[in-house]
């Protein structure tokens, strides 16, 4: 009986170099996303610390870092809804006509300001485009005292007008700024052929132009909405008449008129009034991510 010698087949270099890359990558790509989720879960813990400590007894908030729940305290939610003398919905439909207006505002000024910007031939246009766009490093401490003289004098001060109407005079010069770019994307021939039907400025804005903006539009209302709902020290200045307090001032409020402060209330309606930028975010986002995607990229 004679022994045959089995030929073994072996593995070309090229294919064991190409195989080996392929698990370098593969650890690399669970390297990245084990560090994304890792940054991730620390910049979600202080969000998450605060959900958990809306439902703890005062005792423990402070002296438990960690995320879990040994007592659990329902009622902080319904004490800190009717902790003043309205209950907390007031202060955020003050604050949802804030925004309302700002939104508004800005969608229809800047829109305007950015068309003339990009359409327009006008004397000086690059200088004013220059001194529009300096405004931006301006810091609203420059601007506030010459600016609340003028509403004081206006008796404006107290009410909600100082936060509505200057977004009506395109004050936000980054949305400009941004719906420019973006209107410089959009073909000249499309306006040149409305202009060819006999559409004048006005149509051709309305009809032509503001539609294909609805990226840059979103873009606008998002970002306006969350700056100006979270927006503390402007409203601070302006506003103070507790009626006339918005979500902000009133948990700043709530931290103020009391000796020993109600922790757990705090964070309860500091979590209420997340709950509406989270919704705008979540339902705006593929809007936000077009605008700025479709945005300065010409």
């Amino acid at each position: 009986m004679t022994d045959r010698a089995v030929a073994v087949p072996r593995t070309p270099p090229v294919a064991r170099s190409h195989a080996a890359r392929r698990g370098k990558r593969r650890i690399r790509a669970l390297l990245k996303h084990v560090l994304l989720v890792a940054c991730g879960l620390m910049m979600l813990y202080p969000v998450l610390w605060m959900v958990v400590s809306s439902l703890r007894p005062n005792s423990e908030i402070f002296r438990n870092a960690g995320l879990a729940l040994t007592h659990l305290r329902v009622e902080n939610y319904s004490n800190g809804w009717n902790a003043f003398s309205h209950p907390f919905s007031h202060y955020l439909i003050n604050s949802v006509i804030v925004v309302t207006g700002a939104i508004l505002g800005n969608l229809l000024a800047c829109s305007l300001a950015a068309y003339a910007f990009a359409r327009l031939e006008f004397k000086a246009k690059r200088v004013w485009f220059a001194i529009m766009l300096v405004t931006i490093m301006l810091p609203v401490h420059v601007i506030i005292v010459p600016q609340y003289v003028l509403y004081s004098q206006l008796g404006w001060v107290n009410t909600f007008l100082p936060l509505i109407v200057p977004k009506f005079l395109a004050t936000d010069a980054f949305f400009i700024f941004l719906m420019v770019q973006f209107i410089r994307g959009i073909p000249r021939e499309i306006d040149e052929a409305a202009r060819i039907d006999g559409a004048g400025h006005a149509r051709i804005f309305f009809h032509v132009i503001l539609p294909l903006m609805v990226p840059a539009l979103a873009t606008t209302a998002i970002f306006t909405f969350i700056w100006t709902w979270n927006d503390f020290y402007t409203q601070l200045i302006y506003l103070t008449d507790p009626d006339k307090y918005t979500t902000p001032l009133a948990l700043r409020a709530f931290v103020d008129q009391q000796s020993a402060t109600d922790w757990g209330s705090v964070f309860a309606m500091s979590v209420v009034s997340l709950v509406p930028v989270f919704l705008v975010f979540l339902a705006g986002q593929r809007f936000l991510l077009r605008g700025i995607a479709t945005t300065g990229g010409k």
